[in-house]
C-alpha cells in the first residue's frame, strides 16, 4: 500500500497534468476565436450616401443618480456628432422618482438643445400598457408567456426597465409609420464624431452593429489600469471575431450598439429578468438570423478607480452571463450545437485564473526538467513548454495591440509606456487571480436569482479633460451633411 507521501505525489502529478491540459485547451479556444473572420464597418461609405437616405437614430441614455458633470461630458461628446440634426434624437431616461437626476437633466437641456427626457414611471402606470400589449402579441418575448415571471408586471428597477419603457413609448409615438435605429450608451460613454455615420454605413450590410470600447482613464489608478486591460483583451482583440460572417452566436456590449426598432419589436424587446441585458439580446438576434458588424472607432468610457467598485461591476457581468446561458438559450430556440458555441463566449472569462496557475507551474516543471530533476512525464513537460511559448506569443500580440489602441487616449509615448508598465505580465497574473472573486460572487448571485436591482458603477467624470482635448471645438451642427427633404420622423418624447 502506497504511503501518504506517495499518494500526495501521485495526486500532485495528476493535478499538474490536468492543469496543463486545461491550460492548453484555453489556447485552442483562442485559436478558434481568432480564426473567425471579422465583419468590419466602413464609415466612409456614409459620406458617399445621400444624407436623405440616412436612417433616423434614437440614442437612449439610461441614467441613475449620475453626477451632472459626468452627463455634461457625455453631451459635450454628442455635440460633436457628424450627422444631420434632424435625423437623430438623444433621449435621457431617468426614473421619475430620481428627482436629483431629473433636475440635473433639465438644467443640461438648456445647454444642449438636442436633449429630450422621458421619465420612467413605476410599472403600475397606465403608460406601460403599450409594453404589455406588445408582449402579448409577440411570442418571442418568452419570459412574458412562460416561466416563473410570466405576466409579472413588477419589472425589476434597473437599466433594462428604463430601456423597455422608453423604447416602446417612442415606437408607440411613431405609430408604426417609420422605422428607426436604436442606439444606447452608458452615462459615461463618449462616442466618436463618426459614430452615427458608421451606423448609416453599417446598416446597409448588417442587422446589428457594435462599436468597440476603450477606457479613457487608463492611468488614473492601478485598479483602473487593470480594469481597462480587460477591455483591451476582450473588446479590442477577441470580441470582433464574434461577428464571424454570422456563423457564431454573438453578444452585444451594452453600449454603442445599433439595431432596427422593428427588429427589436418583432423579437420581443429586452429581457427584464436578467442582471444585464447585453448577452441575451445579442444571442436572440443571432438565433433569429441577424448578422453583426463591428465599428472599429471606439466609445471612450471610464473604468472604476478602485478594486471594490471593479468587483461590483464584474460580479454583475458574471451573474448576467450565467443567467443568459441557462434557460434563455432553449427558450429563444437555440439548437444544442449552437448553445455549446454560445458557452464558448464565456469560457475565456471563466478560465482567466488558469494563466496564473498553469504558467508558473509550467515554468517550474520545465526548469526542473532542464536541470535533470523532472518528476513528471516527458509529454507533460513538452506540453508545458508549448503552453509557455504560446502564452509569450499571445501576450506579445496583446501588448502590441494595447500600445496601438492606447494611443487613442494617451497621445504621449511616456504615458503609454507607463500604462504598459502598470499592466506588466506579473501584475496581470495577480489581476487574473482577483477575477476569481467576482466569478464566485456572480455564480452565487445566479444560483440565488439575485442582481435584479440596478447597482450602479460609480462614475467620477474622469474623461472630461480628454473629451475637451480630443473633440476640440464644437463642430458645425450638420458638418456639411444637410438632408434633402427626407420624410420627417415625429417623436413625441
Amino acid at each position: 500500500m502506497a504511503s501518504l507521501s506517495e499518494q500526495m505525489q501521485f495526486f500532485a502529478l495528476y493535478a499538474f497534468c490536468a492543469v496543463q491540459i486545461a491550460y492548453s485547451l484555453t489556447f485552442l479556444l483562442d485559436f478558434y476565436f481568432f480564426s473567425r473572420p471579422i465583419n468590419w464597418v466602413d464609415p466612409s461609405e456614409a459620406r458617399r450616401m445621400d444624407p436623405a437616405q440616412y436612417p433616423y437614430i434614437v440614442l437612449f441614455y439610461p441614467v441613475l443618480r449620475e453626477l451632472e458633470a459626468t452627463m455634461r461630458t457625455t453631451f459635450l461628446s454628442l455635440a460633436q456628432i457628424e450627422y444631420p440634426r434632424d435625423r437623430y434624437s438623444v433621449v435621457a431616461i431617468p426614473n421619475a422618482d430620481d428627482r436629483v437626476t431629473v433636475a440635473a437633466l433639465r438644467r443640461l437641456q438648456k445647454e444642449f438643445s438636442f436633449l429630450h427626457i422621458i421619465e420612467v414611471p413605476h410599472t403600475s402606470h397606465k403608460n406601460w400598457r403599450v409594453v404589455w400589449d406588445s408582449w402579448n402579441r409577440v411570442k418571442k418575448a418568452y419570459w412574458w408567456h412562460a416561466g416563473k415571471h410570466a405576466h409579472n408586471r413588477n419589472l425589476p428597477p434597473k437599466k433594462t426597465r428604463q430601456l423597455i419603457y422608453a423604447f416602446y413609448r417612442i415606437v408607440h409615438s411613431v405609430g408604426g409609420k417609420h422605422d428607426f435605429l436604436v442606439n444606447y450608451i452608458d452615462a459615461d460613454s463618449c462616442p466618436p464624431a463618426d459614430h452615427f455615420l458608421a451606423a448609416a454605413a453599417g446598416m446597409q450590410h448588417y442587422d446589428v452593429l457594435q462599436a468597440q470600447n476603450i477606457a479613457g482613464n487608463l492611468n488614473a489608478s492601478l485598479a483602473a489600469s487593470w480594469h481597462a486591460f480587460d477591455h483591451m483583451a476582450w473588446d479590442g482583440m477577441k470580441y470582433p471575431h464574434l461577428s464571424a460572417d454570422g456563423k457564431h452566436p454573438f453578444w452585444v456590449l451594452g453600449k454603442g450598439l445599433f439595431f432596427r426598432a422593428s427588429d427589436l419589436v418583432e423579437l420581443g424587446g429586452f429581457h427584464p429578468w436578467i442582471t444585464i441585458e447585453d448577452p441575451e439580446v445579442g444571442m436572440r438576434f443571432w438565433t433569429n438570423g441577424k448578422r453583426l458588424g463591428i465599428i472599429a472607432n471606439p466609445l471612450i468610457e471610464e473604468v472604476p478607480l478602485t478594486f471594490a467598485h471593479g468587483i461590483t461591476q464584474r460580479k454583475r457581468w458574471v451573474a448576467g452571463f450565467f443567467q443568459s446561458l441557462a434557460t434563455p438559450l432553449k427558450a429563444m430556440g437555440m439548437a444544442p450545437r449552437d448553445r455549446l458555441k454560445a458557452w464558448l463566449n464565456f469560457l475565456p472569462c471563466l478560465s482567466l485564473s488558469l494563466n496564473s496557475i498553469g504558467l508558473p507551474l509550467g515554468i517550474w516543471v520545465s526548469a526542473n526538467f532542464l536541470f535533470g530533476a523532472s518528476v513528471v512525464p516527458f509529454w507533460a513537460v513538452a506540453l508545458s513548454l508549448v503552453n509557455i511559448v504560446i502564452f509569450v506569443l499571445s501576450m506579445t500580440r496583446l501588448y502590441v495591440r494595447t500600445w496601438q489602441r492606447s494611443a487613442l487616449v494617451l497621445p504621449r509615448r511616456r504615458d503609454r509606456l507607463w500604462y504598459l508598465l502598470r499592466v506588466n505580465p506579473v501584475f496581470i497574473m495577480v489581476w487574473w487571480l482577483i477575477w476569481l472573486i467576482p466569478l464566485w460572487i456572480g455564480l452565487r448571485m445566479f444560483l440565488r436569482d439575485e442582481g435584479l436591482v440596478w447597482e450602479r458603477t460609480e462614475k467620477t467624470d474622469a474623461n472630461h479633460a480628454l473629451v475637451r482635448r480630443t473633440r476640440g471645438r464644437t463642430a458645425p451642427a450638420e458638418a456639411g451633411l444637410e438632408t434633402r427633404r427626407p420624410q420627417p420622423v415625429q417623436l413625441r418624447v
